[in-house]
């Protein structure tokens, strides 16, 4: 596995090396998923090559169901805020 310090700015804006971007073919967007030792970052899939399917991403679930999840999740969140 490769590792690489990166600087975040201001904004929160990292550059991942151009080396990681063509080896993992990142293009213009990134799916961020928050695991136990960080944030992982993932290329999103193109929906050319998908032929339209996310479901290797997001399983079983429907579109209603991961909107939910996440807004579910969103709710504690600020729950968790406001009781800080």
């Amino acid at each position: 596995m490769d590792s690489t310090v990166v600087k975040i700015t201001k904004k929160g804006q990292a550059t991942i090396p151009k080396h990681l971007r063509v080896k993992h073919r990142f293009k213009d967007r990134a799916i961020v998923v928050e695991t136990r030792e960080g944030v992982l970052l993932k290329p999103f899939p193109d929906i050319s090559e998908e032929k339209g399917s996310l479901k290797k991403l997001f399983g079983k679930k429907t579109a209603r169901e991961i909107i939910e999840q996440e807004r579910e999740e969103d709710k504690r969140k600020e729950q968790d805020l406001e009781l800080k």
